[in-house]
Order: C-alpha cells, then sequence, then structure tokens
C-alpha cells in the first residue's frame, strides 16, 4: 500500500447534496434545541462535569482502555484508586478541559494548542511525527487500512493547512457542521502525532463547535456515537480516502451530531428532574438541612465525602457529617467504606449515567 497524502483544504468539489442538506438541517435543529437547555441551567458545571467524565470513559474506550463508571468515579475524588487505564481517562478529561479553556479565552485553535493538547493527553512533548512506520491498522484484523504521511514536512504543512482551515470563519464553502466532519477526517488521515491521535481528534470536534458558537459549553460527544457504529466509522473514513466516500463519511457524523444531541438533551432533563425530586424529598423531611449549595452539592458528581461538603458548603466538620448523615437516612445517600475512607454514593445519580 502507498502512502497517503490527503488534499488540502478547502476541497474543491461540490458535495452538499439534497441529502446531506436535509441532514444538516436536522442536526442543527437538535444541536440549538440542546444549546438553549444547556443555557437554561442555573448551574452549567453540574452537566458539564459529569458529562466530560462521561466522554473520558467513552473516547478512551475506543482507544481499548477499558474502566468501569464506579472506577472513574471513586478515582476522580481520590487518588488512591488510580491505575493506569484510570489514568489515562483522567488525562482525556484534563486535555479536553484545557482545550475549552484555550477556545474560551483566545477564539481560535493553532499547531502549538493542538500540540498542548495532546502532551496532555498522552504525558509526552514529541510533538507531530519526525520519524516513518507509522501506519493506521484494523484494530480486528491487523490489516493496514492507510499509511498517513510519513515525511515531517507533509504533516507540517498539511496541519498548518488544516488550522489555517478551522480558523478561517471567513471561509464559507460549507456548513459548519459539514465542516466539522470534513475537519475530522482530515487529522485523522494526517495522523500527525505518534500516539494520541483518536483522542486529540475527537477533542477537536466539541472545541470547533464552541469555537463556532453552535455551543457554549463542551456537553456534546460523538464517541458514544463510535462505540455503537465503530465497524461503520473505520469503514467510512476509510472509504473517503479510497473510494470518493466524503459523502456518506458527512452523512454518518451528521446522523450522530443529531441522534447525540438528542441523548444528552435527556439526560439533561433526567438530571432537572432527579434535582427536583431530591429537593422536594429534603424539603419535605428535613428542611432544617436544605439549601441550594447543598442540592448542587449532590449533583456535581455521583461520590462525595465529608471534606467536599466541608468546603462546598463551608461548613465545620460535624455539620458537614451531620448532613450526610441525613441524606443517608432519607435513601438519597449510601455510605461505602473503601480502605479507610467513607465515600457517599448518591444513588439514583449514579443509576442514571450508568444506564447512558
Amino acid at each position: 500500500m502507498k502512502e497517503f497524502i490527503p488534499s488540502k483544504l478547502p476541497l474543491k468539489k461540490d458535495i452538499e447534496t439534497k441529502e446531506i442538506l436535509r441532514a444538516t438541517i436536522r442536526a442543527h435543529k437538535t444541536l440549538a434545541e440542546l444549546k438553549g437547555i444547556a443555557n437554561s441551567l442555573p448551574n452549567q458545571k453540574i452537566v458539564i462535569n459529569t458529562l466530560v467524565l462521561q466522554e473520558a470513559k467513552d473516547s478512551s474506550e475506543i482507544e481499548n482502555i477499558i474502566t468501569t463508571y464506579d472506577e472513574i468515579y471513586r478515582s476522580d475524588i481520590s487518588d488512591s484508586f488510580i491505575n493506569s487505564d484510570i489514568k489515562e481517562v483522567q488525562n482525556y478529561k484534563d486535555a479536553l478541559y484545557l482545550g475549552f479553556e484555550i477556545i474560551k479565552t483566545k477564539k481560535f485553535l493553532t499547531i502549538n494548542h493542538i500540540k498542548e493538547i495532546q502532551s496532555t493527553l498522552e504525558k509526552n512533548d514529541a510533538g507531530f511525527r519526525k520519524q516513518s512506520g507509522t501506519v493506521l491498522k484494523n484494530p480486528t484484523t491487523g490489516e493496514i487500512k492507510l499509511i498517513p504521511p510519513q515525511n515531517p514536512k507533509d504533516i507540517e504543512e498539511l496541519m498548518t493547512n488544516l488550522v489555517d482551515y478551522i480558523n478561517d470563519s471567513s471561509l464559507e464553502d460549507f456548513d459548519s457542521l459539514v465542516k466539522m466532519a470534513i475537519i475530522h477526517y482530515q487529522f485523522e488521515s494526517i495522523h500527525p502525532f505518534y500516539d494520541g491521535n483518536g483522542r486529540t481528534g475527537r477533542i477537536i470536534n466539541i472545541l470547533y463547535l464552541v469555537l463556532e458558537n453552535l455551543l457554549d459549553v463542551p456537553i456534546l460527544y460523538l464517541s458514544r456515537y463510535i462505540i455503537k457504529n465503530k465497524a461503520d466509522y473505520y469503514r467510512l473514513l476509510n472509504d473517503v480516502s479510497f473510494n470518493d466516500g466524503l459523502n456518506n463519511w458527512i452523512l454518518f457524523i451528521l446522523k450522530g451530531i443529531e441522534e447525540i444531541s438528542k441523548e444528552t438533551i435527556k439526560t439533561i432533563k433526567n438530571i432537572e428532574n432527579l434535582m427536583n425530586e431530591t429537593k422536594n424529598i429534603i424539603i419535605e423531611q428535613k428542611p432544617k438541612i436544605y439549601s441550594k449549595d447543598l442540592l448542587e452539592a449532590l449533583f456535581y458528581h455521583p461520590y462525595t465525602k465529608r471534606a467536599f461538603i466541608e468546603e462546598q458548603l463551608n461548613v465545620s466538620r460535624p455539620t458537614a457529617t451531620n448532613y450526610l448523615n441525613e441524606l443517608e437516612k432519607l435513601g438519597i445517600l449510601s455510605s461505602k467504606k473503601i480502605g479507610k475512607e467513607v465515600f457517599y454514593v448518591h444513588n439514583k445519580l449514579f443509576e442514571l449515567f450508568k444506564d447512558m
């Protein structure tokens, strides 16, 4: 198989067929609804934190880094539960937050920013590939599917071109969602790093949506969609390079945006409903301990512990202990001693995310 050098962007072809236009309209509609619901939340950090943890797990699973929700939640609040796979998931979360902060403050994405994201993800400073030998294989059969650019000069030129394409808002060649699909394909085809290309590319997806003002916060992630359609994802990606399959690839990504937007809307509504249900239980049965801050503290994370309640509510140790004990009596929390630490699991919140 010969080395494949992707064409520079923008593409010199008309790809917005009627089918793609219809799919684009549907994707924009659900994405706009998601943006509106997210912006109406009184505390967006609750949703951001929980969904980022979900994405970190799912995106890592695509790379065969397998963890359970329970392991992720526990390790997120205590270093004593961290292993190598959990660390990979945490690195992804850190890289995603870094990228989001860059987009919020800088309003653009540079090559160095992408390198920073990948470095946070992989914990190395190797940068773009400088040695040949990288190939893309079928993860099941080991068959070589693509030989990406091998020359460091080609990689630098293609990445410079891609970054220019990402940041050029005046270039209205295609709709933003169509451009996101093209950007994702282009990055995966260049495969600029030795490691972490897939996860870095998926982070760039969400950053581009924020950059284009299609979302204000990073809450739409295609990793779950890719996991469910993994064979199609790799087949369609490969078809763009060798079988003129760009239209089908774009339709696949647009369907993913629509599908995951709907799922995320449902998740946010479920969180809101559970918050209202929990609020009513506390007010009706333990009104003396209720506060907005306590309610929100219960929804930042499925796991909590006394020190977190002390810090988040600025209360004494005995008061935090009393809150947790009363909430356990109500059946909202369940205590669990693991090693020397006592954790409190928000039962229904944990089940909500476990079933996603």
